[in-house]
This record gives C-alpha cells, structure tokens and sequence, in this order.
C-alpha cells in the first residue's frame, strides 16, 4: 500500500513540475518590426537614352522609426546604354531580420516608334534542334507587350515549346524583354526560366519584318536552337 502512495506522490509531483514549465514559457513571444519601404516613383521606370537617372527615392521604415540612412541600395544605370538597370533597396532590423524592396530602370531608344505588340501565333517551320534532332512545332500563343518605345516583353522566347507543347506550365517558359533596332533588328535584354533556374544564351537572325508582321529568331537555350517564327 506505501509503495502505491509513493508512486502516486512521484506521478503526481511530475506533472505539476511540467505544468509549472508550461506556465512560465508562456511569455516568451516577442514582436519584431520588418523593414518596410516607401518608394517614391514607379517601380518600372523608363528613362530615353542620354537622360541622365535622377533617383526618385525610397524611404525605410522599421516599426515608427525611419532607418533609410541604413539601407543599402545596390546597382547603377548606365543612361547612354539600352537595356534593363535592376536596383535593389535593403534593410536589416535590430534583430537581424532582413527584407529588399527593387526598382527596375529600362533606358529606352525614343526614336523607335514601331510597336509591335500582339498576340502571336508560333508559325509552321518552328522547330527546335537539339543533337541534330530536328522536332517540328506551331501553333502555340505567345504575347509581346511595349514597355517603353523599341523595348517589349516577350512570354516565351521558346516559342510555347515546354510551357504549352510539354504543358509544363508558365515556369517553363523563357520570359524575358528584348529591344527593336531602328533597322527592325531585334536583341534580347532578358530571358530566364524559373522552373530551371537558366537563361538563355543568346538569339540569332533576330528581326521584325514589318511587311508581313512576324517575329522571328534561332533562340540558343541549353545547348539546343529553338527556331521560332511567330505571325499575328
């Protein structure tokens, strides 16, 4: 009989021990402020050639406290050059944590005035080449959307061929921007593929043709030419 009391005195002594832990861990929480930003300006800012790039400016805000003469701002624009001028605004709190806000520059071409947005359709003869392999596509849709005058997006330089054909999904698409020459010629700024992680390496032949409104191009990815002829 003692030794069922005795155990039943330990049993009970060991919960109350671990109840009285619960009770004194339970505040421990503690609220911690993120680095917010401001930005004045747009976040796709375009600016003609030439044009020197005057920073609109961006505010850092942790909790009520303005720590912009902290934050770190990382990347230049080069304003006689065309292309794409990523900048990247940074801020860490009192306890470590860190948090970015970016603004992208496009420095554009003003005396290019050809649009040629549309939604285009992959054209027979595309096809992509790969270890002297020849695969035959077409028909797949593909956007191209102004962003400043003689700079467009572009929804897959591929052509829909892992996207739409594979039906991969928009992760497999090699989204990116390119510029129109005043010749009609066309060269990439931008051309990545988050599923993969890559980007593309270069284009080839590229050029608008504005009799018949098509884009066309030999797209070098991955070792392999995706040649690609879109109509609107």
């Amino acid at each position: 009989m003692k030794r069922f009391i005795y155990s039943f005195l330990f049993l009970f002594g060991l919960l109350l021990s671990t109840g009285c832990e619960d009770i004194t861990s339970e505040d421990t929480s503690k609220i911690t402020n993120f680095v917010t930003f401001e930005m004045s300006g747009d976040q796709v800012f375009t600016l003609p050639v030439g044009e020197p790039y005057v920073e609109p400016g961006v505010l850092a805000i942790e909790g009520e406290n303005d720590i912009t003469s902290s934050m770190k701002t990382v990347g230049t624009v080069d304003h006689n050059t065309i292309g794409l001028y990523p900048i990247t605004y940074s801020g860490t709190n009192v306890d470590g944590f860190s948090s970015s806000i970016s603004r992208t520059v496009i420095v554009y071409n003003p005396n290019v005035t050809t649009d040629v947005s549309g939604n285009y359709t992959v054209a027979t003869g595309s096809y992509r080449l790969r270890a002297g392999a020849i695969i035959p596509y077409s028909g797949y849709s593909i956007n191209v959307a102004q962003v400043a005058p003689g700079v467009f997006s572009i929804s897959d330089y591929l052509g829909g061929y892992y996207d739409q054909r594979a039906a991969y999904g928009v992760k497999y698409a090699a989204v990116g921007y390119f510029k129109l020459n005043e010749d009609n010629t066309i060269e990439p700024l931008s051309g990545d593929v988050a599923g993969w992680g890559d980007s593309i390496s270069s284009l080839d032949d590229a050029k608008y043709d504005p009799a018949t409104k098509e884009i066309s191009w030999a797209c070098n990815y991955a070792g392999m030419t995706f040649y690609v002829y879109m109509k609107l």
